[in-house]
């Protein structure tokens, strides 16, 4: 069972986060799976559901104030998909908060690199194999 089964946030601009968040979380093998228009949700923003394995894991949506701090950790499957989340993020607009590398104040085995997203949100990837 996943740590995480989802979490939500608000951005400010979703037509930005949905860039950000598709290109940095490719690599991850996640994807943009749901769009929820503005026309069904009780807001009249939009709501994107992210995720692997056809279940929306990550929603994203407007109208709302982002938080002021925010972190999420994805789990990756190698040192190698940590990497390319980290330069995938980059290229997408986000801004580096730590390259990958191991964290040894977590564990000798902790690898991952931190990003923040367009609205400041700490998006880390981390693999913690051998």
């Amino acid at each position: 069972m996943p740590l995480i089964d989802h979490i939500e946030f608000a951005v400010e601009n979703i037509e930005k986060a949905r860039a950000f968040y598709e290109r940095a979380l490719a690599p991850l093998g996640v994807t943009l799976l749901v769009t929820i228009g503005p026309h069904e949700t009780r807001n009249g923003g939009t709501r994107l559901g992210f995720g692997a394995n056809e279940y929306p894991s990550l929603w994203l949506h407007d109208h709302a104030a982002p938080g002021k701090v925010m972190h999420v950790a994805f789990e990756a499957a190698s040192r190698a998909e940590v990497r390319q989340f980290y330069e995938e993020a980059l290229a997408a607009g986000g801004r580096d908060n730590g390259p990958p590398g191991i964290r040894d104040h977590y564990h000798s085995r902790y690898y991952a690199a931190f990003v923040l997203d367009p609205d400041g949100v700490n998006v880390e990837a981390v693999y913690q194999g051998d």
